[in-house]
């Protein structure tokens, strides 16, 4: 299961059937789940958790220190969830103190090529970031969200659950639950109806969530306007989504 060429440091923690390949390297402090496979030239440092069932391809690098000048060495950590893909060259850092030391991977996501998550970033579940999407510092992606190639998010950015961003899409401002944008800086342009219409939501649901996107972006109301079109609409689960998203916005909605 582990190439006689990788390199494991003692104090790490590998449940017995993790499979690890030539050349990788696994530092202390590291703890990898069941059914977890390393490929070769992968380089894990600590402290990093890494769930079950994941597959981290060639030249990743995973739980490295972070890139921002204010670390210093400080002890912090990155989560992996379950049922990961991370691709070629992915590179994740751990987190800074000046947050919560933490950055976090939900599961089931997919990290394609070349994609960099930085420090003290939160992924959800279900996500998909295609080849060269970098997500800057302290920034949040809910469930379900879909970056386009070579997707630029800026730090502290919030990207709302099952949205979806164009290639070469440059993120400067929040980006609502469902809000499909794209641009230099990003604008939005629709909602996400037909991943709606994937995920089997009824014909109802759909129909008041374009109302919504017609209130948040085609009627010319404030933010705290639309809000309270939205909050006198029929509530529902998938309308709530948007709420929250839009409630917790404090660097502004991308219009």
């Amino acid at each position: 299961m582990i190439h006689p060429t990788a390199i494991i440091d003692p104090a790490a923690e590998l449940a017995e059937d993790v499979q690890v390949g030539p050349y990788s390297i696994i530092g202390p402090d590291v703890k990898i789940g069941a059914g977890t496979v390393i490929g070769p030239h992968v380089v894990v440092n600590g402290p990093t958790t890494i769930g079950k069932n994941n597959r981290i391809f060639q030249f990743a690098s995973v739980g490295e220190e972070c890139q921002d000048k204010k670390y210093k060495g400080e002890p912090t950590r990155l989560e992996i969830g379950d049922d990961n893909v991370i691709r070629e060259s992915v590179t994740i850092h751990r987190g800074t103190i000046q947050d919560n030391s933490l950055t976090r991977i939900g599961s089931r996501n997919l990290l394609m090529a070349y994609v960099h998550i930085a420090h003290d970033c939160m992924i959800g579940d279900d996500c998909i970031l295609a080849n060269n999407a970098s997500v800057a510092g302290h920034a949040h992606v809910g469930n379900g969200v879909i970056l386009g190639g070579m997707t630029g998010v800026h730090q502290f950015c919030k990207i709302g659950s099952y949205s979806m961003t164009s290639g070469c899409s440059l993120v400067l401002k929040d980006i609502p639950a469902y809000v499909m944008v794209s641009g230099n800086p990003a604008q939005a342009r629709s909602m996400n109806f037909e991943g709606m219409k994937r995920r089997g939501w009824s014909k109802e649901v759909i129909a008041t969530l374009r109302n919504a996107y017609k209130v948040i972006y085609r009627q010319g109301l404030t933010l705290e306007q639309a809000l309270g079109e939205l909050e006198s609409m029929p509530a529902g689960d998938e309308l709530q989504i948007l709420i929250d998203s839009l409630k917790t916005s404090e660097r502004g909605i991308t219009r």
